[in-house]
């Protein structure tokens, strides 16, 4: 799997996909956070935590995600190579691994320059390093989790049909819709006590819940299969070519 999850890699670091995306959500973040007279402005807000970061961070993952992923299997398919892909010696399952980690790979690279935020506002705060450590190294890792699972839907999108942009709006579609278009049908009053299932169900509320500081294994447990849930899902697809 390590051969394949380089050659995924590289060809999103070798190509302008993977540059123009990580150029994308630095200068998007950067433009809300210092520039835009906007309530996420960090500098107009005069407090010392990264909240509006973390809050910008995943809707821009929404739509940046779905551009990566959305050639991931779609594209094999019309082209028809996902026949020479599968003749290699390795299993469905793996492949699907290896296109899946690059691109959780390309999430991570795309975050971690965003540290030079947290070095600032810990060097801004009065007194300086007043920001809480605490929740931002959290904060981090739910975002990171948020991207994993979003990119595991993009790739569940892409193996669904064989168009590159219709794969990329289901990919859009479905990654509102689980990140807060669950959380938005828990406001009406009509569905009653489906109101928690909805939240639980939903990826905002346990991203909330690890922003706060202290991360539950509840949480983890949801992430975790969350993407399990969509890669098998995926395995799935693949697999009833062969029916």
């Amino acid at each position: 799997m390590k051969a394949l999850y380089l050659k995924e890699l590289r060809s999103f670091l070798s190509s302008i996909i993977g540059y123009i995306f990580i150029g994308i959500f630095l200068v998007l973040n950067s433009l809300f956070l210092w520039v835009f007279a906007y309530e996420t402005n960090i500098l107009d807000g005069g407090v010392a935590d990264l909240r509006a970061f973390f809050g910008i961070s995943p809707i821009i993952l929404i739509i940046l995600i779905p551009a990566i992923t959305m050639r991931s299997f779609s594209e094999e398919k019309r082209t028809g190579t996902i026949e020479l892909l599968f003749t290699k010696p390795v299993s469905d399952l793996t492949i699907i691994l290896a296109k899946y980690l690059a691109g959780v790979t390309l999430v991570l690279i795309s975050i971690l320059p965003t540290l030079i935020y947290y070095l600032t506002v810990h060097l801004l705060g009065e007194p300086v390093g007043i920001v809480d450590d605490g929740a931002t190294f959290t904060s981090y890792i739910g975002l990171l989790l948020v991207g994993a699972c979003l990119v595991a839907v993009g790739i569940f999108a892409s193996s669904i049909t064989t168009s590159q942009i219709v794969a990329f709006i289901i990919s859009v579609f479905f990654c509102w819709f689980l990140f807060l278009g669950l959380d938005m049908l828990a406001v009406y009053s009509q569905f009653g006590g489906l109101d928690i299932v909805f939240r639980n169900i939903g990826i905002m509320e346990h991203y909330e819940s690890i922003q706060r500081g202290v991360i539950d294994t509840r949480d983890l447990v949801y992430f975790i299969s969350f993407i399990v849930v969509f890669i098998m899902s995926t395995n799935l697809v693949l697999r009833s070519r062969k029916w």
